[in-house]
């Protein structure tokens, strides 16, 4: 259900969006920008957690400058095994977005792994425990990965200031590092000093935040920022468009594709026999109708051989996986 905002909680939507200060209040730094005071910042944030629009504040990591392999993985799962499979598939601890689609092909996961081998003993179990085949279509190109929405405007969808695209080679962690990633796994309390919960014993303030600034320049965290409900925004149409492209034609049709502000994910995907489909992208609108001059105008600038639609029918699993940093 959409929650009404008042324009003061749009505006904070989007600031906590675009990442937390480093700093020993962030919310008073957010509350300068904002021209409020950091008690009425406080207030407002806890209202949003409370609505369900703020899902939480949190480290956004890059799995891949972790070391971890991940996959989006499909199957056809017959209707009476829908339960069983999704409680199976959820239990999995690299799980982090499970979904029912509009299609042959209607479970679709992200799963992630310390290797490609334990990826692919993991579907091999499911594949022998359901007689179900799950096919992988690991990433070979990233293009877009933003999630971030404009609770502000009517007509855009995404916030326009996208971030760097994540590097894909893993960062040498040190113990340090470990430890205060460790203590950000469950997010920041919404708290006046909210760094302070999650400090490791024994580590001065000023050590901790210049590592946490090495780790954003590294790219093993992408930023520190608010997670937002788009559903509760009011973003309710939402499609995974997958197309077949010329493999000469990918990285300019991939770019464009990028560029549209409907796009939070896309990425070029290896494909799988009776899947020619190579490029990926998450679509969000208010209505379908955005969402479907997106795809148009695409069409009709690149050559497309051929392209499915699956819309969500039910969220089955949404929760960040939790790293382990030992």
């Amino acid at each position: 259900m959409t929650v009404s905002l008042t324009d003061f909680e749009k505006r904070l939507c989007n600031r906590l969006q675009r990442g937390l200060p480093l700093v020993s209040q962030p919310f008073a730094e957010i509350a300068a920008d904002l021209g409020c005071t950091e008690a009425e910042v406080l207030e407002q944030a806890q209202q949003l957690k409370a609505s369900g629009v703020l899902r939480r504040i949190c480290a956004v990591l890059n799995q891949r400058a972790l070391g971890m392999a991940s996959t989006l993985v499909t199957a056809h799962v017959p209707d009476e095994q829908i339960r069983p499979v999704t409680a199976a598939v959820n239990a999995l601890s690299g799980v982090s977005h499970n979904y029912l689609r509009n299609h042959r092909f209607n479970l679709w996961f992200t799963l992630q792994a310390q290797s490609p081998e334990q990826l692919r003993l993991s579907l091999v179990e499911l594949q022998g425990r359901f007689d179900i085949a799950f096919h992988s279509l690991p990433v070979t190109r990233v293009f877009k990965l933003d999630v971030r929405f404009d609770a502000e405007s009517d007509d855009s969808v995404l916030l326009r200031d996208v971030e760097r695209t994540p590097g894909t080679e893993p960062v040498t962690l040190r113990d340090e590092h470990k430890h205060l990633l460790t203590g950000l796994r469950d997010g920041l309390e919404i708290v006046s000093r909210p760094f302070a919960t999650v400090r490791p014993a024994g580590m001065a303030e000023p050590e901790m935040f210049a590592l946490l600034a090495e780790l954003i320049e590294a790219g093993v965290i992408r930023r520190i920022a608010g997670v937002l409900n788009h559903h509760k925004l009011g973003f309710t149409a939402n499609v995974m468009f997958a197309a077949q492209v010329d493999p000469e034609r990918i990285v300019e049709a991939g770019r464009r594709l990028a560029h549209s502000g409907a796009v939070s994910h896309c990425y070029e995907r290896q494909v799988f026999a009776g899947w020619p489909y190579n490029l990926f992208a998450m679509m969000h609108g208010r209505t379908m109708a955005q969402i479907q001059h997106t795809i148009d105008r695409f069409t009709e600038a690149h050559p497309v051989r051929s392209f499915e639609l699956l819309p969500t029918l039910a969220e089955l699993k949404k929760q960040p996986v939790r790293h382990s940093f030992a």
